[in-house]
């Protein structure tokens, strides 16, 4: 991790120095992506950081880098909630094991489908091999100390600071790699740009503010981090109305990523942000000439429960 200079954040220095456990290989690869880039007319140069290739954890994915302050506060339990096709409850899960602690997850039904084997294969069928406990004990009264982490790892308090990480490990790669994704990769950026997979856009935007403004003051920032409400740009067009349920656009978008780079995204997420991607590109969006940095963040375990979404006539 490189220390603070001139050219440098001081919180670079500041995130090297707060206690947590890696579970990654190291740095998550950068792939060129020519088929898909060739296939959207080369307007674009297209790269995927392979977050879904991070760890050894369970198939790993971005969740896995929210996850490591629980052992240094001497937990003997890690607790936390999900849905039922959950990849989030699957890297607490894997966290846990691989820490030598146990994993106490809630499984909610949050996504209004029932399709055959759902709530048996994919994530949860990974979770219940690794062995978490779906009923929530009573812990502390059976002498073990609970680390309580929300739905998703985002709302943590040190939530946000995996991906601060990320930004920083860009950075060193961007350099190493002279690939100009970025012109001042390590600067305050005042905008925030996303694509809303959740159907809910309002709580997305709450929540998606709450992260940028606080995560700042974990790193002794004592820069006021400013974000409007309208620098807040989330892109509603892709969610297909409902969090957890693959649109049309999803379900093309997640072949041509498969047909042309052999590219596994899942429908929860990264099936909608590849189709918000394309739709960016071709529609003129993302301005021709320049290199695109597609964020893979993993969740591919959670496609055998949807399977009945791609049946014979939907893979022609």
């Amino acid at each position: 991790m490189p220390s603070a200079t001139s050219s440098t954040p001081a919180y670079v220095e500041t995130l090297s120095r707060i206690p947590k456990e890696s579970f990654l290989f190291g740095p998550s690869p950068i792939q060129y992506l020519p088929r898909l880039t060739a296939e959207l007319g080369c307007k674009v140069e297209i790269y995927a950081k392979r977050e879904d290739c991070n760890s050894s954890l369970a198939y790993g994915g971005n969740k896995v880098r929210k996850l490591v302050d629980a052992k240094s506060k001497h937990a003997t339990h890690l607790v936390s909630v999900g849905g039922v096709a959950s990849n989030h409850t699957r890297a607490v899960t894997a966290t846990a094991v691989a820490s030598g602690l146990k994993a106490v997850t809630v499984q909610e039904k949050w996504v209004p489908i029932d399709p055959p084997l759902y709530d048996q294969t994919g994530n949860i069928l990974l979770s219940r091999l690794m062995g978490d406990d779906e009923a929530f004990a009573e812990i502390e009264k059976a002498g073990g100390k609970p680390y309580y982490i929300p739905a998703g790892a985002s709302d943590h308090e040190l939530g946000g600071l995996g991906f601060v990480n990320i930004i920083v490990e860009l950075a060193e790669q961007e350099e190493a790699q002279k690939l100009p994704f970025f012109d001042t990769l390590l600067g305050r950026g005042r905008k925030v740009n996303g694509i809303d997979a959740s159907g809910k856009p309002a709580e997305t935007k709450a929540q998606g503010s709450r992260i940028a403004r606080n995560t700042p003051k974990l790193l002794d920032d004592d820069d006021t981090l400013e974000i409007p409400d309208e620098a807040i740009v989330l892109d509603q067009r892709f969610h297909a109305g409902i969090y957890g349920i693959p649109g049309p656009g999803t379900i093309e978008a997640m072949k041509f990523a498969a047909r042309t780079d052999a590219l596994i995204t899942d429908p929860v997420y990264e099936g909608k942000s590849m189709d918000g991607m394309r739709k960016l590109i071709t529609e003129g969006t993302i301005k021709p000439g320049i290199y695109v940095l597609y964020v893979h963040l993993g969740g591919q375990p959670a496609l055998n429960a949807y399977s009945s979404y791609f049946g014979a006539e939907e893979l022609k």
